[in-house]
């Protein structure tokens, strides 16, 4: 069995800044544009459970619409026409938003959250929801709800979490423009499980109002897209301020939209395996060596340094934990037995916390910060690996070992992305080649404080680099060549059209 060519399969994997391009100057049309991201969705999606609750009835009366003000000749918003999709942790008005979790499987909200709604006050209609852990738990996107997500490269494996199902329904070319988050590494480590692009920008950037703690630098909500001038284009429809968010400020959105021009040669760059407290694979490591010996040439320097990043990994804990605490108090209370085993151990590990914990790791990660900008008095930028493994079978719920050192929890794993969480730098995982399994190998580009424009010029210009490099350049996975994932990620059902936009498909588990 497999993937036969669907209708409008060359214009569904155009980029969304072409695709954008080519509905404003009228080559193309939002209702076809539309019509061969639902044929898409159909004949792939069943082979990976990337998407999973849908609007198509509500999103063709929008793409009609979206095609009658195109001839009309009125003012277009930057995603005008473009099919969206929407991480399944934020609420969508009429269209079922789970979580992940089966408190919520019948919970439809009645209004957009602010960074959806921003997305279609742009243009963007909503097509459908993306698959998630269970509330954002982990790096592997699977639940009780919906299932598991495969790899676009092979079902079988993992595509990273927790914005896993956006990562891969773009790396299928499902959908244009598809929503991430990011706490520990959301965003990035399933860019670079499916090899697309995914941008963690500085806190504030874009406002993140569902967060229950507002001051905490934590948790960002960001763009994911198959090139870094896509996420560019996501930027600059949802930067700015916003009252929901205390850590947002007055910005110049549109500054976003085109990648800062960056000259590479003369950019100091230090790198480093592990950032001096991370486990990662010695093959991961070896992979990634040899990514910056074919790279080196491109910068002015480019050169290995040492990073002493104190506690990070309590720091971590303490500030994750007390997150799910404020997050999932009023359900645990009500059922500890409601929540997944992931949610749960979070929310006991900060149960049982207290104020001098708090107290310690806020100054920790003060602490921290200071030390990790010093690197930026000499070098413009940090790279990385961005995961410390090659994707696993999605049956296996985390990395439990890594070289055989078994890791403390469920995302001790995700420590790559999770230590720059802490610092609150900018950080973009960029499709970076293959690793030694011939899985997407992910570069993880680490800026400097507030510098969220040089990490996007600087990323777009490697992406440039590295098109010509069969070694670097952004793998693309075999659609043709899918196959069923053993065990299924799911079975289809039909529900009833209870999402107020059409009937809705709908997919529910059947292993997990």
């Amino acid at each position: 069995m497999s993937i036969t060519p669907t209708p409008g399969s060359e214009l569904v994997e155009k980029s969304a800044v072409e695709l954008r391009r080519l509905i404003g100057r009228k080559e193309i049309s939002p209702v076809e544009l539309l019509d061969a991201s639902i044929a898409r969705i159909e004949a792939v999606n069943p082979y990976v459970n990337a998407v999973t609750a849908t609007c198509f009835d509500r999103a063709r009366s929008e793409a009609k619409a979206a095609e009658q003000a195109v001839l009309a000749g009125a003012e277009l918003g930057l995603l005008h026409g473009l099919p969206l999709g929407v991480k399944d942790l934020e609420p969508t008005a009429g269209l079922l938003t789970t979580w992940g979790s089966p408190i919520y499987r019948d919970h439809v909200p009645t209004e957009d959250i602010e960074l959806v709604a921003r997305l279609r006050q742009a243009g963007a209609i909503v097509a459908g929801k993306t698959n998630v852990p269970e509330m954002g738990a982990g790096a592997n996107s699977r639940n009780d709800v919906w299932g598991a997500t495969g790899n676009p490269f092979n079902p079988n494996l993992n595509a990273g979490g927790s914005s896993g199902g956006s990562a891969a329904a773009l790396a299928c070319d499902m959908l244009p423009v598809c929503t991430g988050s990011d706490t520990g590494g959301s965003l990035r480590i399933p860019a670079a499980k499916c090899g697309v692009v995914g941008f963690r920008p500085s806190p504030g950037v874009v406002p993140s109002v569902r967060k229950k703690l507002g001051w905490t630098p934590l948790s960002v909500v960001g763009p994911m897209g198959r090139t870094v001038e896509d996420a560019c284009l996501q930027l600059a429809a949802t930067a700015g301020m916003h009252p929901g968010d205390p850590l947002s400020y007055p910005l110049d959105a549109l500054s976003f939209l085109t990648p800062r021009r960056i000259d590479l040669g003369r950019l100091r760059v230090a790198w480093t395996e592990d950032f001096g407290t991370c486990a990662v694979d010695d093959r991961i490591r070896a992979t990634f060596r040899r990514k910056i010996a074919a790279m080196r040439h491109l910068f002015a320097r480019c050169d290995e340094v040492q990073f002493d990043l104190g506690e990070a990994h309590r720091c971590f804990d303490v500030l994750r934990a007390e997150a799910f605490v404020a997050g999932m108090q009023e359900a645990y209370e009500r059922d500890p037995a409601s929540l997944g085993p992931n949610p749960r151990a979070n929310y006991e590990m900060g149960a049982k916390m207290n104020l001098l914990d708090a107290a310690w790791a806020q100054a920790e990660q003060t602490r921290l910060l200071q030390r990790f900008q010093q690197t930026f008095a000499d070098y413009d930028l940090i790279l990385s690996p961005t995961t410390p493994v090659s994707p696993f079978p999605w049956t296996e719920p985390y990395a439990a070992t890594i070289n055989g050192e078994p890791q403390a929890n469920y995302y001790r794993w995700l420590a790559l992305t999770y230590v720059t969480t802490l610092t609150t730098h900018p950080a973009l995982s960029l499709p970076c080649g293959l690793d030694f399994a011939g899985m997407p190998f992910g570069l993880q580009i680490v800026g400097g404080f507030r510098r969220d424009h040089e990490v996007l010029g600087a990323a777009h210009a490697l992406e440039q680099a590295f098109a010509g490099s069969a070694e670097l350049r952004r793998p693309r996975p075999d659609l043709s060549a899918l196959r069923p994932a053993e065990p299924a990620l799911t079975s289809i059902v039909t529900a009833p059209p209870i999402f107020g936009a059409g009937q809705a498909q709908v997919r529910a588990t059947s292993a997990v």
